[in-house]
Parts: structure tokens; C-alpha cells; sequence
């Protein structure tokens, strides 16, 4: 390892652990993890009494590889973004994931003030991180992470996640051409829903892991 890569860790962590401090400030469970192994293992080990486990199609939960893994381990998962679904075969599993026993995601945004910051087609992803399932894991990369409030973590999203998703997803938005967002009104616009969770959930046990490795969009 490079120096230079050295100290960036070391303050990227830094950021990191701020977070963590202002998430447990705000009541949720937060985990610092060094690297994506610890957030693997950290799943793994939540995931062995449970049965139904739901995806909220986070790239981030993608990047840890940790659904092969789940799937070796008898568990049922509740992927509702497998080719091949039939809408209404989609819209059942997203129903599903409103109860299932641990629900996996990613967030679009963490401030270092400890808060949730997300943007929704549907729905279904930050309808499940609120309340439902038994247990939510949030995954956020510290690339997630943003110094300002909610207005720079809108435009985080904005900038670098939606257009990018709206690519990968082949909807006919001016962003996924683009790049860049215009606010558009297109039928297949993906920012319609904006949340923020500013405190844990009175019902919900979300717990939120912080990675000191870029994950997701």
C-alpha cells in the first residue's frame, strides 16, 4: 500500500467513525467495518436464525457477494429484480420483503450528522427500512457519505446515483443519456420519492454498517 492510499484510508475512517458516532447518537445500531469482509461476516452472522431475507436491490449489498453465500445457507430469499419476473411476480416479492425476517440494503446518502438519505421509483426499498421486517441491515460505503446536511445529500444522489442507475436499469430518462439531472418529468423518472431518516425507527431494528471501502453508487 501506498502512502498516499495509507493516509487517505486513514481519513476516509475518520469519516467513517463520525458517522458511526452521530448514527448511535441518533439511536441506531452502527458498526464500523474496516473493509466489506466485516460487513460480510456481520450479515452472515445476523442471518443465521432467520428465514426470509429481502433485497432492496442495493449495489452495495451486491458488492459484498454475499447472496450465493445466503442461498448455500438454506435461507429464502426475496429478490424481486430477478430477469424473467413478470411485474405482478415483482410486486408480490416486494410485498414480501415488508416481512420478512432481515432485509438488506444500501442507502443513497449518510450524513455525518447520522442521517438516511434516500431516493425511490417505487418505493418498496425505504417502505421496508422503516418498518415491517424483523431486522434491516444498511449497507454505505463511506463513498455514501456526505460533510453537508440534506440538500448535499440530495445532490449527491442526484449527481452520482440516480443517472447511473437509470443507465443501468434502461430507463428512457434524459439522465441515463446524459448523465447529468434536469428535473426531468418522464414517465420512467426515478426520483419520486424522497426520504430522510433522521432517527431509528420506533419498531424497526436498523442497524447501519459503515465501510471504509466505496460501495455502490
Amino acid at each position: 500500500m501506498s502512502l498516499t492510499t495509507e493516509l487517505m484510508d486513514w481519513t476516509h475512517e475518520q469519516k467513517c467513525r463520525k458517522a458511526v458516532a452521530a448514527l448511535e447518537k441518533n439511536g441506531f445500531t452502527a458498526v464500523y467495518c474496516p473493509s466489506g469482509k466485516e460487513a460480510f461476516d456481520y450479515i452472515l452472522a445476523e442471518a443465521a436464525d432467520t428465514r426470509s431475507i429481502g433485497f432492496g436491490g442495493s449495489l452495495s449489498v451486491v458488492d459484498l457477494q454475499v447472496i450465493d453465500r445466503l442461498r448455500e445457507m438454506g435461507k429464502e430469499l426475496l429478490i424481486h429484480g430477478l430477469p424473467g419476473l413478470s411485474l405482478e411476480e415483482r410486486v408480490a416479492i416486494m410485498r414480501r420483503q415488508l416481512t420478512c425476517d432481515l432485509f438488506l440494503t444500501g442507502t443513497n446518502a449518510l450524513t455525518l450528522s447520522g442521517w438516511l438519505v434516500n431516493i425511490d421509483a417505487t418505493g418498496n426499498r425505504v417502505a421496508s427500512m422503516f418498518f415491517g421486517p424483523r431486522t434491516v441491515i444498511v449497507v454505505a460505503g463511506r463513498n455514501k457519505i456526505v460533510d453537508g446536511g440534506v440538500t448535499e445529500a440530495i445532490e449527491r444522489v442526484k449527481e452520482w446515483a440516480s443517472p447511473p442507475n437509470a443507465r443501468r436499469l434502461s430507463y428512457k430518462t434524459p439522465c441515463a443519456t446524459t448523465g447529468f439531472c434536469s428535473d426531468c418529468n418522464s414517465p420512467d423518472r426515478i426520483c419520486r420519492i424522497t426520504t430522510v431518516i433522521d432517527r431509528k425507527p420506533r419498531l424497526t431494528d436498523l442497524r447501519v454498517l459503515v465501510v471504509n471501502e466505496d460501495m455502490g453508487l
